[in-house]
């Protein structure tokens, strides 16, 4: 965190590590199977050079893991840990509030569940199954100080 007044948050935690566009979409093009660097790089559009940087960053991280699969010549393919899988709920409530609010006309990519139906985010209270939302719900502890 910069400067003294700066409020420790595990948004700004995460978003250190994934906070970044190029990031976002290699871990999407990942989790879609994508998981050679010449895949990533074509699908995203990215810079080589970028890109790069990023999975040294998501690696280091945890968040990727780097194999390799060919010895002559060496290449790697990278795949997404228990920390990276992790990340597929935000990847899909960041896709449906963009087809929602960003994106003109249908969706551009639709995802199936298990059961076959067509596969729509909802955040939702694990105890008791409400759907979280604005008002819904209320601080007890900011900074590891109880809210009174």
């Amino acid at each position: 965190m910069t400067g003294s007044s700066a409020r420790e948050c595990s948004i700004a935690n995460a978003l250190a590590v994934v906070g970044e566009r190029w990031s976002l979409l290699i871990l999407r093009e990942v989790l879609l199977g994508n998981v050679r660097f010449d895949a990533i790089a074509a699908a995203t559009g990215g810079s080589r050079d970028i890109l790069a940087a990023r999975l040294r960053t998501l690696v280091a991280a945890g968040v990727l893991e780097k194999r390799p699969y060919s010895e002559q010549p060496r290449r790697h393919e990278y795949v997404a840990t228990e920390s990276g899988q992790a990340l597929q709920p935000v990847l899909l409530g960041l896709m449906e509030w963009g087809d929602r609010y960003v994106t003109q006309g249908p969706p551009p990519t639709v995802w199936e569940h298990s059961c076959g139906a067509e596969l729509h985010v909802a955040a939702v209270c694990a105890a008791c199954g409400s759907p979280v939302g604005a008002g819904r719900s209320r601080l007890v502890r900011l900074g590891g100080v109880d809210q009174d």
